[in-house]
């Protein structure tokens, strides 16, 4: 067989299952571009790079396979840095594909040049600078399997155009690596783990997205039932426990309801599964829990004890290793624990309004006209904690937030790539009016495809967290957290061929939802939302996570 380095980049693509790729095309990756003519693999042209890495991140995060995105040098990269870096700090398995210059040329400033290879260390899982056509049978390869071994994550491959364009001859494709595992659970750890649970008298389990990315949520709900374990989750772990139970406790942390962050701190046990002890979901970490014994089980060994100290600790995926715990633990009723927890949920009750525009009953009211299975994508702010703290998530992998990073503009990319990857599905994107301008000409790709996606966007004309800092922390000092020119967002959308709506005070808010979720195709729903309402409770950074504003509603 005899193929240039960019047939052996599509070849190899579509032996790993790859339908489909985000990018654009620029001089360096033409080489690229031309071996995909030849391709079954549909090609997504986005408007920006950034788009391309989310809308991967969004087959990614909707199906737990590695997805795959294209850039070309310079500009083509430094564009894509942000939605690595995003799939970095969440665990998110993309490769992104990028074009260099010639070989000949790197280091000479060529134009177009940058150092993608030196760029990307910090922000990969693992990268490559290919030095000539054949690494490639074994790069691509490596590239999978590292990024979806242990905890997933992006990985980088910058090719030259000439190692695109050179030609080699090999006799046969290299086999597919499957996923390793390094760490390993053996039946001492197990034992010791359910003793610790089996004798704790108010157990919690503190879970995150790690059990998402492992498949353990079935398993965590085994766990949770058999001993009567409440469950209290990381915003990257909402979907793992279903919200209708009644051991689920909500999201923890910086924005976690009131009696959810005093019954953590009540726990003798901390069982931490699949979570990194992130400053949002513990507040100060010196602070977090410091009566309770910690379990901490997750896949990177460099997250344990790395904030916070364990009393038993496994490097382990934490599937296998409930595996063997559960059957090891006890059943318990721990009647006096949960009678305590039904009390604090009483005395410490969840926010709410009786305006329809208020962004909690807004969520409620898309979560009552949609399928439990249904993808919510937000962005970054106000909206996003206000759908973490109300919207009902049953299912993993029903919502797709920038957790890590905290990324204005992922929203509308990430819908793009769930829909993609999941046609069947109607998808929900909710931002603000500060986060959809991020990505906006992403509506063009969006009204392109045709896809079901319904955008909300609450439109407060405010960065709406800025401003609520500046009134909680800065006395009222506002300053650049007001938008001072008024856009219909509504004609925006209209002008790139979509269907959309706008809802403001005394609107039919549910017929208008309901017609925008039920348009075949994309849609778009504007409203507006009072700019002085907050997200509460909020902890002060730096504060322990029972040090809440606004955090008491008796």
């Amino acid at each position: 067989m005899r193929y240039t380095g960019a047939q052996i980049i599509i070849k190899l693509l579509e032996r790993y299952g790859i339908r489909i790729i985000a990018g654009i095309p620029g001089g360096a990756n033409l080489p690229l571009y031309n071996a995909l003519y030849e391709s079954k693999i549909r090609h997504i042209l986005v408007r920006h790079e950034q788009a391309a890495g989310f809308i991967a991140q969004g087959m990614a995060r909707s199906t737990g396979k590695p997805s795959v995105c294209f850039a070309t040098s310079g500009p083509g990269v430094t564009n894509l840095l942000t939605a690595i870096a995003d799939a970095k700090l969440d665990s998110i398995p993309i490769i992104a594909i990028t074009g260099q210059v010639p070989t000949a040329l790197i280091g000479t400033d060529a134009f177009q040049e940058v150092d993608t290879y030196g760029m990307t260390i910090p922000i990969t899982k693992h990268n490559f600078l290919v030095k000539n056509s054949r690494e490639l049978l074994t790069i691509i390869p490596e590239a999978f399997n590292i990024a979806t071994s242990g905890r997933p994550g992006p990985v980088a491959i910058d090719v030259p155009k000439d190692v695109q364009n050179e030609q080699i001859e090999f006799d046969t494709w290299p086999k597919a690596a499957l996923p390793t595992q390094n760490c390993k659970i053996n039946d001492l750890s197990a034992k010791e783990i359910a003793q610790t649970i089996n004798e704790s008298k108010k157990p919690l389990m503190y879970i995150g997205g790690g059990i998402i990315a492992s498949g353990a949520q079935d398993l965590v709900f085994r766990l949770a039932k058999k001993n009567s374990i409440p469950v209290a989750l990381t915003l990257t772990g909402l979907g793992s426990f279903p919200a209708d139970n009644e051991l689920y406790l909500g999201m923890l942390g910086m924005h976690g309801a009131s009696y959810t962050n005093f019954i953590v701190e009540e726990a003798d046990l901390i069982l931490a599964f699949g979570v990194r002890f992130d400053d949002r979901a513990t507040g100060l970490s010196q602070k977090f829990c410091r009566n309770a014994k910690i379990i901490h089980i997750d896949i990177d060994n460099a997250e344990i004890n790395k904030i916070k100290k364990a009393h038993l600790s496994l490097c382990a995926d934490i599937n296998q290793a409930l595996k063997i715990v559960i059957p090891l633990v006890h059943r318990n009723d721990r009647k006096d624990w949960l009678s305590q927890i039904g009390n604090k949920k009483k005395k410490y009750s969840i926010f709410t309004s009786k305006d329809p525009l208020h962004p909690i009953n807004i969520i409620k009211a898309i979560s009552g006209m949609v399928f439990p299975d249904t993808i919510i994508t937000t962005d970054v702010g106000q909206h996003q904690m206000w759908v973490a703290q109300s919207y009902p998530f049953k299912k993993p992998r029903t919502l797709l937030t920038s957790g890590g990073l905290g990324t204005m503009g992922f929203g509308l990319p990430a819908a793009i790539g769930a829909a993609l990857a999941n046609p069947k599905k109607r998808i929900v994107c909710i931002s603000g009016d500060g986060s959809i301008l991020m990505n906006i000409q992403e509506l063009a790709t969006l009204a392109e495809l045709g896809l079901n996606v319904t955008i909300v966007i609450m439109n407060n004309g405010h960065l709406g967290l800025v401003r609520q800092q500046q009134e909680f922390f800065y006395g009222k000092k506002y300053i650049a957290s007001k938008f001072l020119a008024k856009h219909s967002f509504k004609k925006i959308a209209q002008a790139f061929g979509m269907r959309s709506f706008e809802l403001g005070s005394g609107e039919k808010v549910h017929l208008i939802l309901k017609k925008a979720l039920k348009a075949k195709g994309p849609s778009l729903v504007d409203i507006s939302i009072h700019h002085a309402c907050n997200v509460t409770p909020m902890v002060k950074p730096g504060r322990s996570n029972i040090e809440m504003i606004g955090g008491s509603y008796e």
